[in-house]
């Protein structure tokens, strides 16, 4: 199910991202790629970098120039500050959305395939929830499957219908999640 929320997710703003045009590995193509913008001058600045421009002028003229250890880390920490999009916060319409979860959902001896003809959809309040902990994961892009279907249960599904007879186990193969 955690893949299922997090593509819902996904669906809805901006996840943390690298982005595809800062793949540099050497000091010296990522700071020929830095000075190129202006946006790329000012993350050297912010990262502590402040050299004279006729040093800076050197060590882009020859990429084998003997650029010391604390500044090519320098270099490297802006290039990684601007290669990575932080991620837009979780919105409110999700965190206060109703979700509808179609799968296989157990608690206790209780298991059923929800959102069929037999069984509706296992609805959630999400409004009930607890989200801290789900978008602190999200903003630093460290929200994994796992972890979200772990935060998603304890943080929302229980605050919002209870615990369940022994919790929750979605312990299918497929799941689909819609916020409604």
């Amino acid at each position: 199910m955690g893949a299922a929320l997090n593509d819902l997710l996904r669906a809805q703003v901006t996840p943390r991202h690298r982005l595809s045009s800062y793949n540099a590995k050497h000091w010296h193509a990522q700071l020929s790629q830095l000075t190129g913008t202006h946006r790329g001058y000012q993350a050297l600045e912010d990262a502590g970098l402040d050299v004279a421009a006729k040093t800076l002028l050197n060590w882009l003229s020859d990429p084998e120039y003997n650029v010391r250890r604390s500044y090519r880390d320098l270099i490297h920490t802006a290039y990684e500050n601007v290669a990575i999009v932080p991620a837009e916060p979780i919105l409110d319409h999700v965190k206060n959305g109703d979700f509808e979860i179609s799968g296989w959902v157990t608690t206790g001896r209780d298991r059923r395939e929800r959102g069929t003809r037999h069984a509706a959809p296992l609805r959630i309040d999400g409004r009930q929830g607890d989200w801290d902990a789900i978008e602190e994961l999200w903003m630093t892009g460290e929200l994994t499957d796992v972890d979200f279907e772990d935060h998603f249960i304890d943080d929302v599904i229980v605050q919002d219908i209870g615990e369940g007879t022994d919790g929750w186990t979605f312990d299918g193969g497929s799941y689909s999640v819609e916020l409604r």
